[in-house]
């Protein structure tokens, strides 16, 4: 059985969030604010935080921030803002989505499912699995990237994007493909939440940002030549 934590001020919000989620199967505790999020993370393993941004004591992203520090354990933010900033603000901090409220709980719970069932695979450490160009270095098997000799940090997200394009380097992927083998057949966000991620990527690999190639009309491409 997965373990969720849901934390947010609202109690309202909180109910029913857990009844959907015990409905589903999943084991629910809760947290009233930020620093309640990062004590209960401190002493428990969940499978999926669910984190809602506005809360006193300490908000969202600052509590997003402090837990991965300690813990890679999914996250989906919850808000009342849905620009584009406060997305990215909220990928860059490591979290996997971002919800906007109101939700439909049903929606929500299946985003809970899938981004649970992306974060469950796992890779075999056993055997060295290491892509190189020049000053870039991409070890699948340790899931790290380092850029002239400096360990990039990713949210687990853009790993799972990094690396699924490293794996098809110089082939075009379309923007359908990529979200479908990344986030999963049921992601129910929308093509803006692949671009987000291209440019946070983009940002973090520096000067071999220009691998990453744009095809208009069609997706992208990662490449060497």
């Amino acid at each position: 059985m997965s373990k969720i934590l849901v934390v947010d001020d609202e109690f309202r919000i909180r109910q029913i969030i857990r009844k959907y989620a015990e409905f589903e199967g999943y084991e629910v505790e809760e947290a009233t604010d930020g620093m309640q999020a990062i004590q209960v993370c401190r002493q428990n393993e969940f499978d999926l935080i669910i984190m809602d941004v506005m809360m006193p004591e300490l908000d969202g992203f600052s509590a997003c921030r402090e837990i991965r520090k300690f813990c890679d354990t999914p996250i989906i933010m919850l808000s009342a803002r849905g620009e584009e900033y406060d997305k990215i603000h909220g990928f860059e901090l490591g979290s996997d989505d971002y919800v906007v409220k109101p939700f439909s709980p049903k929606e929500l719970m299946m985003r809970v499912g899938a981004v649970i069932k992306r974060s469950g695979k796992n890779g075999d450490s056993t055997q060295k699995d290491v892509f190189t160009y020049q000053g870039l270095e991409v070890d699948f098997s340790a899931r790290t990237v380092s850029v002239d000799g400096s360990r990039v940090e990713m949210t687990p997200k853009e790993y799972d994007l990094f690396f699924y394009m490293v794996r098809n380097k110089g082939i075009a992927l379309t923007r359908e493909s990529l979200i479908s083998e990344v986030w999963g057949y049921d992601f129910f966000g929308d093509e803006r939440t692949l671009d987000t991620h291209i440019k946070l990527l983009r940002k973090s690999l520096g000067a071999y940002s220009r691998c990453i190639v744009t095809l208009r009309g069609v997706g992208y491409r990662f490449d060497t030549v």
